[in-house]
């Protein structure tokens, strides 16, 4: 079988194509990066556009295989030498964007801080650039800088060479009517201002443009939920029974909730004014960070709590909750990839932390709890306020404490500073309880 002379084959149309598609939909997602209307939205257009710039890349790196191997039909003769000229640069332009954008997409991805790994479509491991990753923090630091430079200005580039393509493939169709459109959309009608087929390739890019807009705003990741920062540690309300909290943002990867009782820590203080409390099922212990200005949220599904309490003997209430560190997720395979390593949570070293308060104290119509925090073998003081509803031999609590990563050692080296992920992280709790029989 045989194509005429001055048509594109068929895999080179196909990959035409399939790359003109992925860079529209770029530059939709590239778009609302920057929209922060909806910061668990955009992390995930983030992701997303890392993915799809990976996938520009090797069908890119294809497509430029196939050309080098099957040269492309020449030119209508009949083009003046301003119009050939003009269309070889274009094309090496198309290159330059289709392989330099991805490139230097990657470099910044090797040069984060966050050393965040990369798993295309979620599923597909994808290394970062081989050395990048390992370079010393101000080298890293030119390295993504330059990448950002370099992406940007391409970016920018991007949008003239689509001009032009365009504008030159609605000349020759609609003015010139010399059948250059023919060449990658077989059976187009010179000329025709409504040809099917032409009509048929702006449709699905105006589907592909509508679809970047519109992925993901329907529904976020119930872990990713976007959270509103509060600068001040803040009170807390009663909610009903069973209700799910509502985390308070912060800062960092860390947290603890509560769900199975446990063996209270040895006390001086003797207990017989106070009953212990059976937590039930379906209490929550989330956590609340900001990474790079988006906040993250996210949840500790493995802790338990021993709770000592009696409204009438505060000082010698207690409370223990022990959480598995390993049990943190935020929803995001390729973020939560990174919570348990020696960087952060260190989970294989440390695989429980505690939180051991052995006293409440009223504060106007909140609860608070002094305690100690013990967390990668490190402890320190921490305070945590909290509101109670008791309603006879049952009380739901609701809560929040504020913690410092870096007293802990949660993000180490690099990850150490705080101009990406801030130093504090916000702890919230929700449970509900039911007050044991006396022993």
């Amino acid at each position: 079988m045989t194509r005429p002379t001055d048509r594109y084959a068929g895999i080179a149309v196909a990959l035409h194509w399939l790359i003109a598609l992925a860079i529209l939909f770029q530059i939709m997602l590239g778009w609302r990066m920057d929209d922060h209307a909806n910061s668990a939205v955009t992390y995930l257009v983030f992701q997303l556009h890392k993915s799809i710039g990976i996938t520009i890349l090797l069908l890119s790196l294809a497509r430029l295989g196939w050309r080098l191997a099957n040269p492309p039909p020449p030119l209508p003769g009949h083009l003046k030498s301003w119009e050939r000229t003009l269309a070889h640069l274009t094309h090496l332009g198309f290159y330059l964007i289709m392989i330099g954008l991805p490139l230097t997409g990657w470099l910044i991805v090797s040069a984060s801080k966050t050393n965040i790994p990369t798993l295309l479509y979620g599923v597909v491991p994808w290394p970062h650039i081989p050395g990048v990753a390992d370079l010393a923090a101000p080298a890293k630091a030119v390295a993504r800088k330059l990448g950002e430079a370099g992406h940007g200005l391409l970016a920018k580039f991007t949008y003239l060479l689509l001009a032009l393509h365009v504008g030159g493939a609605l000349k020759h169709q609609l003015f010139d009517r010399d059948g250059t459109l023919a060449r990658m959309i077989p059976g187009v009608r010179s000329g025709a201002w409504f040809d099917p087929r032409a009509l048929a390739a702006g449709a699905a890019a105006l589907a592909v443009l509508a679809g970047g807009q519109l992925i993901f705003r329907a529904t976020a990741h119930p872990a990713v939920a976007a959270v509103t920062p509060s600068p001040a540690p803040a009170t807390v309300a009663p909610v009903a029974p069973g209700a799910a909290p509502v985390p308070t943002p912060a800062a960092a990867p860390v947290a603890a909730s509560a769900a199975t009782p446990t063996p209270a820590a040895p006390q001086t203080v003797v207990k017989h004014a106070v009953t212990p409390w059976t937590v039930e099922p379906g209490g929550r212990l989330d956590f609340a960070t900001t990474w790079s200005g988006q906040p993250v949220t996210g949840q500790f599904k493995d802790w338990t709590a021993d709770i000592r309490f009696s409204e009438d003997a505060p000082e010698a209430s207690s409370l223990t909750v022990t959480v598995n560190p390993a049990s943190a997720a935020t929803g995001d395979p390729q973020r939560d990839s990174t919570l348990p390593t020696e960087d952060w949570l260190d989970v294989q070293s440390f695989p429980k932390a505690t939180f051991h308060a052995g006293a409440f104290r009223r504060d106007g119509a909140a609860w608070v709890a002094d305690g100690q925090m013990t967390l990668k073998g490190v402890s320190h003081p921490v305070r945590l306020s909290f509101t109670l509803d008791i309603q006879g031999d049952r009380a739901v609590a609701r809560g929040r404490a504020v913690l410092d990563r870096t007293l802990f050692g949660v993000g180490k080296g690099e990850f150490a500073a705080t101009d990406q992920i801030p130093a504090q992280v916000a702890i919230s709790f929700s449970l509900t309880a039911h007050r044991a029989a006396h022993p």
